[in-house]
C-alpha cells in the first residue's frame, strides 16, 4: 500500500524539535506530498497521531499559509504538538544529552539573543519521520550518538560498492548487541527509505543518463549511489543520494571520477565529463 511506512523527513535535533514542532519541506517527498495534498489545504490544520516507541501521542499536521508578500512557490508544513507536552517530554528524555546541551547554551547566551548553536558535529542526533498506513497517523523513530557508533563499526573497512550493493536492513549479524543491531537497522532503514523516495522522485530513471531500465520487462531497476561515500562519509541525506543506473553505479566506483557540485556534472580521470540530465533535488 502506499503511504506505508515511507520516508518524510530526517530532522537533526534542534531545540524547536524537542520542545514543540517540526517544519518539513514537501516538494521532493514524493509519497508525503501526495498525502498532504488530499489531507490538508493551504492554511488548514489537523490533528494526527505520532507513534514513538511503541505510545501514541496527540499532534497537529498544519500548512502555513505565509503571507502573499512573502512569495513562497512551496507548502511549509509542521508537525506541531503541545509545548513541553507528553512528546516533547518524551523526546527529552530520549535525546537527553542534546537536550541538556541547548538547555545550557540558552542559559549563557547574551541577553536578548535569540541564537543556539547546532550540535558538535561528532554529537549529533536525529529523528526519522515515515508514514504509515493512515493519513493522519505517522511514526518517529530516533537515531542517537550510539546508534551512529554502531554505524560506524558496521562499516569500518568494507567496500562502499558492496556496502551498497548489499545494503539489506535486515541482514543478520550475530557478533552485535542488541542495542547496537537495533541502531544499525534504524539507520540502514532510513539510507533504503530515503534512496527509494527519489527513485520515485525521478520515475526510476538514471539522473546521468536519463534512462529508464527495465522498463520492457515491467520492472524498474535503479539504484541510489553515494555521493560522498556512506563509509567514509556517513552521510545519507537526499543531498548526498543521487539515482543512478546500474551500468553508471557501476562505472562511478570503478573509476572513480569526482562530482562537481556547482556544475553538476561527473569528471573523470580521463577528463571526460559527464553533466546530471535531471536533476530536482541537488
Amino acid at each position: 500500500m502506499e503511504g506505508c511506512n515511507e520516508y518524510v523527513y530526517k530532522q537533526e535535533i534542534n531545540w524547536s524539535l524537542l520542545t514543540e514542532g517540526i517544519t518539513l519541506p514537501v516538494e521532493n517527498q514524493v509519497v508525503f506530498g501526495r498525502i498532504m495534498n488530499r489531507y490538508l489545504t493551504k492554511g488548514e490544520q489537523k490533528p494526527i497521531k505520532i507513534f514513538l516507541n511503541g505510545k501514541s501521542y496527540d499532534a497537529k499536521v498544519v500548512n502555513v499559509n505565509f503571507d502573499k508578500k512573502f512569495n513562497r512557490k512551496t507548502d511549509v508544513i509542521q508537525i506541531r504538538y503541545p509545548r513541553n507536552g507528553d512528546l516533547a517530554r518524551e523526546l527529552q528524555q530520549i535525546f537527553a544529552s542534546s537536550y541538556n546541551f541547548f538547555s545550557n547554551a540558552r542559559k549563557i547566551r547574551p541577553e536578548g539573543s535569540r541564537s543556539i548553536p547546532k550540535l558538535p558535529e561528532d554529537v549529533k542526533e536525529y529523528l526519522a519521520i515515515y508514514t504509515t498506513e493512515y493519513d493522519d497517523t505517522y511514526e518517529f523513530d530516533t537515531i542517537g550518538v550510539t546508534d551512529i557508533e554502531a554505524v560506524k563499526q558496521d562499516v569500518a573497512g568494507k567496500s562502499e560498492y558492496l556496502y551498497e550493493a548489499n545494503y539489506d536492513i535486515d541482514m543478520e549479524d550475530t557478533t552485535s548487541t542488541i542495542n547496537e543491531v537495533q541502531g544499525v537497522y534504524k539507520v540502514r532503514k532510513l539510507n533504503r527509505k530515503i534512496g527509494d523516495n527519489l527513485k520515485l522522485l525521478y520515475g526510476y530513471r538514471c539522473q546521468i543518463c536519463g534512462q529508464l531500465i527495465g522498463e520492457e520487462y515491467d520492472s524498474h531497476v535503479a539504484e541510489a549511489h553515494h555521493i560522498d561515500y556512506y563509509v567514509n562519509s556517513l552521510n545519507n541525506d537526499a543531498s548526498n543520494q543521487m539515482i543512478v543506473c546500474p551500468n553508471h553505479h557501476r562505472i562511478i566506483h570503478d573509476a572513480d571520477p569526482i562530482f562537481n557540485r556547482i556544475g553538476l556534472k561527473y569528471v573523470y580521470k580521463n577528463g571526460l565529463e559527464e553533466p546530471l540530465r535531471l536533476n530536482q533535488h541537488l
